[in-house]
């Protein structure tokens, strides 16, 4: 602890004597100075022990001495050492009266103790002190260190932080999750501080901040290097960190820091080898591709997986779709597999698994955005997903995911998976707007024609595609004679020149009918 005036009036050479003030000396002293201007608050800067012998000031007049001794508690000065036996034998009863009033602690300074004195006993004990926090820090350091090469990832070297500091310790990712806590209790007041982790991810790292509530005071600190925020530290305490303390949450900093570059080096790795298995995978080699993955992919590929590609206008959205799915992975034990491809992203990951879900999260979350200005930057992903698949069939899940995200990409959707072009009707499959064009196209004449009155050649030609081109059936459906119906078609094949008994031209006109939208009346 630094020195207060409570070790000072107990040091023994000293000899002090507490005049006024002496529920206060538990005051930390940054320095003692001494000074004989009647005004020496401009000099100062707070937490100082002034000694004065009252040379220039009229210590005995109480209006004097009220104004002095405010100044002097109002700019912070902690207490007032008054020599006696110089100026005056004793402290003047006003001085005594103003400290007390001003609740500014007042120390007699006997004449046989001289001011260098009180200096140096004040210099020696925050030396001590800064001694005792520089060995607490480095001891701090020392077991940092070896809880993170201890290789049981960050769990041990928060618990060890938050001891050093009296508190709590919690570890983001890049997202803003929680990955770790210690205490296991800090993970729930970790995680309502995730607002003010993403908001330190906007700044350039390193970055910090501090922030709290009535529990307590947290400091955030961001993780990595460059532009880029990797993750963050928060370390909550119940005061302002001492030097020691500083030290301890500097060197986990760096530390973590360091183990979370390594891991994106690793990370880099992981990826190129999962490239490689990729592609053989595609080549329809899977036992090859099994010999490459390892202990690292093999698991994945004993199990059904889904293969998904993902596409975006910036490489920085599939970045935050990849960060959600490895945090999902991670925390659920799953093996990914993940090869960025500039603007798009491919990922094997487990059948039913966490990182798929979070997937369809995200892409939930992003339809459900409010729409975004259009001047606005592109910020959105596109999702194709396979249907589950195992090693030999990754070539097909590949077209499946392509075939499903251009579905995506057409109907404004963030996420299709290909069971939904497996199952039902091929119409979904058609809902564009160039589809859409040419079906207007196609069926424009007869809408016009109907439009005068002349007949309901659009309505006749879809009851008689729909009965197959039977004209008894359609007939009577359209509660007409067959004859008018025969009419009806003749007139069809004239206004379009197509012949309906061209099995191509009755598809076209059936799905024509299916998307087209009919003119509204006028």
């Amino acid at each position: 602890m630094p020195p207060t005036l409570a070790s000072l009036v107990q040091h023994s050479a000293l000899k002090l004597t507490v005049r006024a003030g002496a529920d206060r000396l538990d005051a930390p002293v940054r320095w003692a100075h001494a000074s004989e201007l009647a005004d020496p608050v401009p000099y100062m800067e707070g937490g100082e022990l002034l000694l004065v012998t009252a040379t220039n000031l009229d210590a005995e007049n109480p209006e004097v001495m009220g104004r002095y001794v405010r100044r002097l508690a109002g700019a912070g000065v902690v207490g007032l050492g008054f020599a006696v036996g110089v100026t005056y034998d004793e402290v003047p009863q006003p001085l005594v009266d103003a400290a007390e009033e001003a609740g500014l602690p007042l120390l007699e300074v006997p004449r046989r103790t001289p001011f260098l004195a009180i200096a140096k006993a004040v210099s020696s004990e925050i030396a001590a002190d800064q001694y005792r926090a520089v060995t607490a820090g480095f001891e701090a350091q020392r077991e940092l260190t070896r809880a993170a090469l201890a290789g049981d990832g960050p769990a041990e070297l928060l618990t060890r932080l938050a001891a050093h500091v009296d508190g709590w310790a919690a570890l983001y990712d890049a997202s803003g999750a929680v990955v770790a806590a210690a205490p296991d209790w800090a993970a729930r007041r970790a995680a309502r501080l995730t607002p003010d982790v993403e908001r330190l991810r906007e700044r350039p790292a390193p970055a910090s901040v501090v922030v709290g509530d009535t529990d307590d005071r947290v400091e955030l600190q961001s993780l990595g290097t460059g532009r880029r925020v990797r993750g963050a530290l928060a370390v909550g305490t119940g005061a302002a960190l001492g030097t020691a303390e500083r030290y301890a949450v500097h060197s986990a900093v760096a530390l973590l820091t360091l183990t979370t570059a390594r891991s994106r080096s690793l990370q880099g790795a992981e990826q190129r080898l999962g490239a490689a298995v990729l592609r053989m995978l595609l080549a329809g080699q899977p036992d090859h591709a099994r010999g490459v993955a390892g202990d690292l992919y093999g698991g994945l590929l004993d199990a059904p997986f889904r293969l998904l590609i993902a596409e975006a206008a910036e490489p920085s959205t599939t970045a935050q779709l990849s960060e959600a799915m490895e945090t999902a992975a991670a925390r659920s034990g799953e093996t990914l597999l993940m090869v960025p491809e500039g603007e798009r992203l491919v990922v094997l990951a487990a059948d039913g698994g966490a990182a798929v879900a979070a997937c369809a999260a995200y892409a939930e979350a992003q339809e459900a955005a409010p729409p975004r200005e259009p001047s606005a930057p592109d910020a959105e992903v596109v999702i194709g997903l396979s249907a589950p698949a195992g090693p030999i069939a990754v070539s097909a899940a590949y077209k499946q995911a392509e075939q499903s995200l251009s579905v995506a990409r057409r109907r404004g959707r963030a996420l299709v998976e290909h069971e939904e072009l497996a199952a039902g009707s091929v119409l979904p499959l058609l809902a564009d707007d160039a589809v859409r064009a040419f079906a207007d196209g196609m069926l424009r004449a007869l809408y016009e024609h109907d439009a005068k009155g002349r007949g309901d050649l659009v309505a006749s030609l879809r009851a008689w595609l729909s009965h197959h081109g039977q004209w008894d059936a359609a007939a009577a459906d359209l509660g007409v004679h067959r004859h008018t119906l025969r009419y009806r078609m003749r007139r069809v094949e004239e206004i379009l020149g197509r012949s309906l008994d061209d099995a191509d031209v009755r598809m076209e006109l059936w799905l024509a009918l299916k998307v087209a939208n009919p003119p509204t009346a006028s």
